[in-house]
């Protein structure tokens, strides 16, 4: 149907690049048997580093598409597997006739809120205001990806922003980058689309809650002083006490803070709180140091995470998606925590996804930091699975 959505997705795992090229290019161009793509979204291994402008110089010859874009990772994701730790490119391609793409580039910042100047935002991001979806991806070294979504939440309200930081790299000038013809190793790259399309977002955070949710009564930045007019750590300590054996045991792997969307709601259940770890202690004070800012009166929910509760959540998330009809495509950005490091077993978020939905085409990396909305907000996010999935637009929702 040509005013439909059309995806195919492949992955190489030959080492030589110009091997893998041309058997990326020739799976993508059967599978789409005919179609024209206008975006590929591209993920390399960290094997190929070094020959990431030779790979998309032979891509953008196979292709010629309006926007090519992608990063360096630790592992990438393609339709059936993760692979992590060994040479491969994913890839997806998409014939989108009805989407208008408006790709941009945010150089590398000295300034932590360079981009939150209207100005100086829109001086590279030109995208219309009925954009749907932004994609984004950037180095973690230099660019400060919190600051930026601050900016993309107050000029685009509303509009949902996934992606991930490139974790191909221990240090700066470590990860590439590459949107068209540039290749950097800094800053971000990213594409709005608009059109007539449907996309749905699901962040799962594969967190449990525990204990009732409290209110915080002293803070300071990223410090909880108090809670319900206790220090934390010995509500903390009274509470340990309550927990199974089991979560006792789960606890040693860390304890996260689940700061609620809306403080205000009278019930809160998955899905209500942005989930942060608990990065220190101040034993003389009984504060706790959690990896964001929290204010006063803010409502908070401890949680805890492990495998059975990342598969659980992630179930969760998707089953809403099983009463609709089948996704074209998707992209899945997941934590470099996830994977082997929290399963017992190869393939654990792809599985559920395909699992659940079908086989559809997909393609995503392991991040060093995961970008989806939680509400109607878009946050960074750690240990978490970010995934969008690509739908034509009913003939009901057209009208």
């Amino acid at each position: 149907m040509e005013d439909g959505l059309v995806f195919a997705s492949a992955v190489s795992t030959e080492r030589e690049v110009s091997r893998s090229v041309s058997e990326l290019a020739s799976s993508i161009e059967m599978q789409l048997q005919g179609y024209t793509p206008n975006l590929v979204l591209v993920f390399l291994s960290t094997h190929f580093t070094h020959s990431a402008r030779q790979i998309v110089e032979g891509l953008n010859a196979h292709f010629n598409v309006q926007v090519l874009a992608g990063c360096t990772a630790e592992g990438v994701i393609g339709r059936d597997h993760e692979i992590e730790g060994e040479p491969a490119i994913s890839l997806i391609a998409g014939h989108l006739p009805t989407v208008e793409l408006a790709p941009f580039i945010l150089p590398p910042s000295s300034s932590p809120l360079a981009f939150i100047d209207e100005d100086e935002f829109r001086r590279h991001v030109d995208a219309p205001e009925d954009t749907k979806l932004f994609i984004l991806l950037g180095d973690p070294f230099t660019m400060s990806m919190s600051d930026v979504l601050i900016a993309f939440n107050g000029f685009y309200p509303g509009v949902p922003v996934v992606g991930g930081l490139a974790s191909g790299a221990l240090r700066p000038g470590g990860n590439i980058l590459f949107l068209n013809d540039r290749v950097m190793d800094g800053g971000a790259v990213g594409v709005g689309l608009r059109g007539t399309f449907d996309v749905n977002v699901i962040v799962s955070q594969g967190c449990r809650p525990i204990w009732d949710p409290m209110t915080v009564t002293g803070s300071q930045k990223n410090l909880i002083l108090s809670l319900e007019g206790q220090p934390p750590l010995a509500v903390i300590q009274e509470l340990v006490q309550q927990l199974s054996e089991e979560d006792r045991f789960l606890l040693q792997g860390g304890l996260f803070v689940g700061r609620a969307i809306d403080s205000k709601r009278e019930r809160f259940g998955r899905g209500d709180f942005l989930v942060r770890g608990v990065v220190g202690v101040d034993r003389q004070n009984g504060a706790i140091a959690i990896g964001d800012y929290i204010q006063d009166g803010e409502t908070v929910q401890f949680h805890l995470r492990d495998a059975v509760t990342a598969q659980e959540d992630l179930e969760m998330m998707l089953l809403p998606q099983l009463f609709r009809s089948p996704a074209s495509g998707g992209l899945l950005f997941t934590c470099n925590g996830r994977g082997k490091r929290l399963y017992d077993h190869p393939d654990g978020d792809i599985s559920v996804i395909q699992k659940n939905l079908g086989s559809i085409h997909l393609a995503g990396l392991f991040c060093a930091g995961e970008i989806g909305p939680v509400g109607a907000e878009n946050f960074l996010h750690g240990h978490t699975a970010s995934l969008v999935l690509f739908r034509p637009l009913e003939v009901s929702e057209q009208i």
